[in-house]
């Protein structure tokens, strides 16, 4: 009997791996509502793999990534979208769009941010939270330079009035400004552009 080739042997090996795969998942799939005890589905046994295939190994060296449990407990926004609160099981984030704190292309809070920002501040001492992060961000029109720039202002301008309404000297403030980094929609759309332009008070829960 002539010897494949290499490279058209660890081919088949492959074919034939996959196959299996897919047949022992048609087997596991529920059976039809007209399929009965004794149907094939029941009584067909089931397929055995190679453990042992390097096909169906990871390389050398590669790890699985840890599990994770997705943590959100709820998120609330508005109906007009201005603000969205999301909690989780360590966390609560506030994200504010700038129309509702700041005039366009500016970092002076306008009137409606003093009021918004208080509830902020009354929640913060509700979960006696010690560190506070408050983060800036725009959309991607205009320079990336002038973006990250306005995205910080904002951040220290909500940052101040915080700390005005908390009045506590023992908080430690994280202030960034990222841009047009890490948007939450699409920025080829006004309405995706004004939900990107946000700023993200988050701190941790107590209860």
């Amino acid at each position: 009997m002539p010897t494949l080739p290499t490279r058209t042997y660890r081919t088949c090996r492959r074919a034939a791996a996959v196959a299996a795969l897919l047949t022992a998942a048609a087997l596991a799939a529920p059976a039809h509502a007209d399929s009965g005890p004794g149907s094939p589905a029941d009584t067909a046994p089931p397929v055995r793999i190679d453990a042992g295939d390097p096909d169906l190994k990871m390389r050398s060296g590669a790890k699985l990534a840890p599990g994770r449990v997705l943590d959100i407990k709820s998120v609330v926004e508005t109906d007009n979208g201005d603000e969205r609160r999301e909690d989780t099981n360590v966390n609560v984030t506030f994200a504010l769009q700038a129309e509702v704190l700041f005039d366009k292309d500016s970092a002076r809070l306008g009137p409606q941010a003093t009021t918004r920002i208080r509830a902020i501040a009354t929640e913060i001492g509700k979960q006696k939270a010690t560190t506070l992060r408050v983060f800036g961000f725009t959309d991607d029109l205009g320079s990336t330079a002038h973006g990250l720039v306005l995205s910080k202002e904002r951040a220290n301008a909500v940052q101040r009035q915080l700390a005005q309404d908390i009045g506590s000297s023992d908080i430690t403030y994280q202030i960034r400004g990222y841009g047009e980094q890490y948007p939450i929609a699409d920025n080829s759309t006004e309405e995706g552009r004004r939900k990107n332009r946000r700023v993200e008070v988050s701190f941790p829960r107590s209860r």
